[in-house]
């Protein structure tokens, strides 16, 4: 079993989701802005590179949930055992759980995704402009980073997605399941393409579920994430 210890950074106080701001948050019942899931991903990735290294980053995969928040400053156990991950409070409560897996199924075909303008106007986040089979404008990103970066920099496109189709409020990343199939190196020139998948309601929340692919220059896959975000949060009681 490896363990690491990390001090949680909210990493976007400023973003246009102001969910991670301490006011916004704070208003739907929060105790502060929360640090973004995906940073939590990346904390969950660093025994899991140490383990498997760059073989995973290549052909593995990963579920993710996350499950209670997370906030700046806080400390955070994570630990990999078996194959199962997790990010924790130092009182044991789990924020994030993963399961590493080996993707056995045949690659998507990019040409089920194909590449559209992104909207000249985003539409606001609905059931109508999030209706099952829309297919998103796609993104283009040329990669910069640092190694240790990698992970959530790459999840993370996939929020941006999701942002530059439509226009939302306070909004959660609730889970994904990701397969990567080749490595993107800094520099390379990535396409983001999608649809939306599900879109549903529960216990008063708004939930959307897009199915996107993450593509380096014309035609090399590197991750396939089935991305699901709360889009849409249930108004407080006393509100």
């Amino acid at each position: 079993m490896e363990t690491c210890r990390v001090r949680a950074r909210n990493t976007a106080p400023d973003s246009e989701n102001r969910i991670h701001d301490d006011r916004t948050a704070t208003a739907y019942g929060f105790r502060a802005g929360l640090v973004p899931g995906v940073t939590i991903y990346g904390y969950l990735t660093v025994p899991v590179i140490e383990r498997f290294g760059e073989d995973w980053l290549a052909r593995g995969g990963m579920h993710v949930r996350f499950l209670q928040p997370v906030y700046d400053g806080e400390e955070v156990v994570v630990t990999l055992s078996g194959s199962a991950a997790s990010a924790s409070r130092t009182d044991g409560t789990v924020c994030a759980a993963g399961e590493i897996f080996w993707p056995e199924t045949v690659p998507p075909s990019l040409a089920l995704y194909p590449e559209e303008p992104l909207p000249a106007v985003r539409p606001a986040a609905s059931a109508e402009s999030l209706a099952p089979g829309r297919v998103f404008g796609t993104l283009y990103v040329d990669l910069s980073l640092r190694d240790h970066e990698y992970p959530a920099a790459l999840l993370a496109l996939s929020n941006h997605l999701l942002i530059e189709n439509v226009k939302l409020g306070p909004w959660l990343h609730a889970a994904s399941e990701l397969r990567h199939f080749s490595v993107a190196r800094d520099g390379d020139r990535l396409s983001v393409r999608g649809r939306v998948a599900e879109c549903f309601e529960r216990k008063g929340h708004r939930f959307v579920v897009l199915d996107i692919v993450v593509a380096a220059g014309a035609d090399r896959l590197v991750q396939h994430v089935r991305h699901t975000a709360i889009y849409e949060l249930r108004p407080r009681a006393n509100a």
